[in-house]
C-alpha cells in the first residue's frame, strides 16, 4: 500500500452568506485595503489516506469531502493530491 496526501479546499457556494468574509471585508479599509472586495472564507484539511492506488485514495476523499467534511447543500470543495508517499 502506499500513503496519499489530500487537501480538500471548502468554500461557501455562490450565493450563500458568508458572515465572516463580510466581516473580514469590513475590517480592511482600517489596515489600508480598501481596494480589497468580494472576501470569502473557507477552510482548508489536510490528510493522509493509505491506499492500493491513487483511484482508491480519491475515492475516500471523496467520500469524506461529500459526507463529512463539506456541507453539499451551501458548500463547495476541490480536491488537490499533494504527494504520495511511498
Amino acid at each position: 500500500m502506499s500513503r496519499f496526501r489530500y487537501s480538500v479546499s471548502i468554500m461557501p457556494r455562490d450565493g450563500i452568506l458568508d458572515p465572516q468574509g463580510r466581516a473580514v471585508e469590513a475590517a480592511l479599509p482600517q489596515l489600508g485595503a480598501d481596494t480589497v472586495a468580494e472576501v470569502r472564507v473557507g477552510r482548508r484539511v489536510e490528510l493522509s489516506v493509505e491506499a492500493v492506488d491513487e483511484i482508491e485514495a480519491r475515492g475516500v476523499v471523496e467520500r469524506l469531502a461529500a459526507d463529512f467534511l463539506a456541507n453539499p447543500l451551501v458548500e463547495r470543495w476541490q480536491i488537490e493530491e499533494l504527494e504520495v508517499v511511498a
